[in-house]
């Protein structure tokens, strides 16, 4: 990468060729097919603990152990779900999205975008 102070500034023409790349369509493909229905999931998770907190008292008062209640555990879960959404992400995203973010990054510092992919490498267009 190049430091900041030694990079010249882009134009908008190169920033434009960058977004309209096959490339950059890739990894907006790419990126929506994860954080869509992850985000879909997640709201619908939230809203169903909302719903049975306003509406199930009965149930979520259920106690599982103790002095630990169904709704307590439940609303423990949102954390945790929250934690194992962040970890897929990093796991998706150092496998499918981050490879063709660096090539573009690097060809945009090279200033070099309207030429094409140097490495070659597959899955980089769409398919």
């Amino acid at each position: 990468m190049t430091p900041p102070n030694e990079r010249k500034l882009l134009t908008p023409q190169e920033y434009r060729q960058a977004q309209d790349s096959p490339e950059f369509a890739e990894l907006r493909r790419r990126f929506r097919r994860f954080a869509v229905p992850m985000t879909v999931a997640f709201l619908a998770w939230y809203l169903l603990y909302v719903l049975l907190s306003t509406y199930a008292n009965d149930f979520m008062s259920t106690e599982v152990f103790g002095n630990v209640n169904l709704g307590l555990l439940l609303g423990l879960g949102q954390f945790v779900s929250t934690f194992a959404i962040t970890t897929l992400y990093v796991r998706y995203s150092g496998r499918t999205t981050d490879p063709i973010a660096d090539e573009m990054r690097e060809r945009l510092e090279n200033h070099d975008f309207g030429s094409a992919p140097r490495s070659g490498r597959k899955g980089a267009t769409r398919a």
